[in-house]
């Protein structure tokens, strides 16, 4: 006869991380909105969630998340519904064309009717007016999954990733190369409050906006601005790019081939910063554009480890604000 094993309490729940008390019940429409111990803390039970899945199975049972989409998504929407049922809870998508975000109804009655009937609301947008005036008037938290202006829970799982390659962050070169877009905003933000190095190296007229920069320098941030590619990546340990033309921006797409060209991430931009380097992207990328396949698909490239880690870090993210 198989004998059962019997499992003690400390063996069903992993001991409670020292959490920041502001987190419970927040929005997160900025990377810039949590704090380094916020952050901090946020990376330490994403590692935990990630490698022992079973003991947060149940933790949020009985809750639901609204995810409201105006933009296509595969990262966004399967990350967020597979990991809020694999922590016990429901997910209900909402495209488009059911919701209609200030179009068939103001957003602030969508607000006000999702925060009667949900828990918690993510929101994939165009613009991030939408975002803040849903966190305005929901009275539950709401969650950017993207906006036009920033992208923080890609840049959660960003440093998640690097932080496990690293062991720290503090002191870590992150060379961003490409369009001073959402995502790098949100690095930006995040390498302030983390320690990290930033480099970012964009054509004239694309850097990132001064708001966020001077903001991170304000914090102590070491954020460098650059027009030289190859200056920004010299000795980096990551190596960061995003399309050239993102989703709203497909009339500029002609020029855009243009001016991005030299920016390209291939073999020799990362023999420039070295063998130590690591290739990062959000995706989708669009191949042999900002990025070629020998670099995509080398040793070096981590781009699959960001994709699954915006699983775990956002798990612990509706876990901290749910919880």
């Amino acid at each position: 006869m198989r004998k059962l094993k019997i499992v003690s309490r400390a063996e069903k729940a992993p001991p409670p991380l020292a959490r920041p008390g502001t987190l419970a019940r927040r929005h997160v429409v900025s990377l810039h909105d949590l704090t380094p111990a916020e952050i901090e803390f946020l990376l330490k039970l994403a590692p935990r969630v990630k490698a022992q899945p079973e003991r947060y199975k149940n933790a949020l049972e009985g809750r639901t998340l609204a995810m409201l989409f105006e933009k296509p998504s595969l990262r966004t929407r399967v990350t967020f519904e597979v990991g809020m049922e694999q922590l016990g809870g429901r997910a209900v998508y909402l495209g488009s064309r059911e919701v209609g975000l200030g179009k068939r109804e103001a957003i602030k009655d969508i607000a006000r009717n999702l925060s009667r009937w949900v828990e918690v609301i993510m929101a994939r947008v165009y613009h991030h007016q939408t975002v803040v005036e849903l966190a305005e008037h929901a009275s539950v938290p709401v969650i950017n999954g993207l906006s036009n202006f920033e992208h923080p829970c890609q840049a959660l799982g960003d440093y998640l990733t690097m932080l496990e390659l690293k062991g720290s962050l503090a002191g870590a070169t992150l060379a961003w190369v490409g369009d001073g877009n959402n995502v790098a905003h949100s690095l930006i933000y995040g390498a302030a409050r983390l320690g990290v190095r930033m480099r970012v190296a964009t054509p004239a007229g694309y850097e990132p906006d001064r708001s966020v920069v001077a903001e991170a320098q304000k914090e102590g941030g070491e954020i460098t601005l650059t027009h030289d590619a190859l200056e920004a990546v010299e000795g980096a340990d990551f190596v960061y790019t995003d399309v050239w033309t993102s989703m709203g921006q497909e009339n500029e797409a002609e020029m855009r081939q243009h001016v991005f060209r030299p920016y390209q991430v291939n073999s020799e931009l990362m023999r420039r910063a070295g063998p130590q380097a690591r290739f990062m992207h959000c995706l989708p990328a669009h191949r042999s554009q900002e990025v070629t396949d020998d670099v995509m698909d080398s040793p070096a490239s981590i781009v699959y480890d960001q994709a699954e880690n915006r699983l775990h870090v956002q798990k612990a993210l509706l876990l901290a604000l749910l919880s």
